[in-house]
């Protein structure tokens, strides 16, 4: 199993089973990415995430989208469709076997021109960007986020909105550090310690949402 917190709803079983059957699929080649990514078990957003990122991109019709973690380019495909006419998204990928096949679907979905790709690792890139972010949407290395969180912030302009997923590593964040296995204590420290910064940051307005395995939402109220 690539992500075993997939599947372990952090929400009662029946309320995330009605959140993922009761919407609506998605249609043309984004829903066979995400066909395809479920059949194969390829860690993607879940399908309640993805109808959220689609209504919430939707409204929002972001010009500048900044992804940390492409993996097969479902989500950025999704966020990219409801771009400004003249908007971009930009994504970064290390892996290899995930970017190149990010590259086919975003061939097939004709987003070649309006997604930029970005190989390599987000520690190495993020310091080279440049310029102001309408959204970031944040699903790669877990312990890394309280790493990227700054890089992030500069990144974004005032009233932007940074999107973390993966949050909560199926309730399990909340458990004493002791009971959480040698192998993943520290995603489970480092979670903790973005927790502690963001939460408590009283400059930007901050909060969760308990869908897939949680988001973590920041809006970036001042420079």
């Amino acid at each position: 199993m690539l992500n075993e917190m997939m599947h372990r709803p952090i929400v009662m079983q029946k309320v995330v089973d009605f959140m993922r059957e009761g919407q609506l699929d998605f249609e043309g080649g984004l829903g066979e990415i995400e066909a395809y990514a479920n059949e194969l078990g390829i860690p993607i957003v879940p399908h309640e995430t993805a109808k959220f990122l689609d209504f919430f991109t939707a409204t929002m019709q972001p010009s500048q989208v900044l992804e940390i973690g492409t993996a097969i380019g479902f989500s950025a495909s999704l966020m990219a469709q409801h771009l400004q006419a003249d908007g971009h998204l930009t994504t970064i990928d290390r892996y290899e076997k995930m970017y190149e096949r990010a590259k086919e679907n975003f061939k097939k979905m004709g987003l070649e021109d309006r997604i930029t790709l970005i190989e390599g690792d987000a520690t190495d890139v993020l310091p080279t960007l440049e310029g102001s972010y309408d959204l970031i949407f944040m699903d790669s290395a877990k312990a890394k986020y309280i790493e990227f969180y700054p890089e992030c912030m500069r990144l974004l302009r005032q009233g932007g909105v940074l999107i973390i997923d993966d949050v909560f590593q199926g309730g399990t964040v909340l458990d004493d550090e002791a009971e959480i296995p040698k192998r993943v204590r520290k995603i489970h420290r480092k979670l903790n310690e973005l927790f502690d910064t963001v939460l408590n940051d009283k400059s930007n307005r901050s909060t969760l949402v308990p869908l897939g395995d949680g988001l973590l939402m920041v809006r970036k109220e001042a420079e």
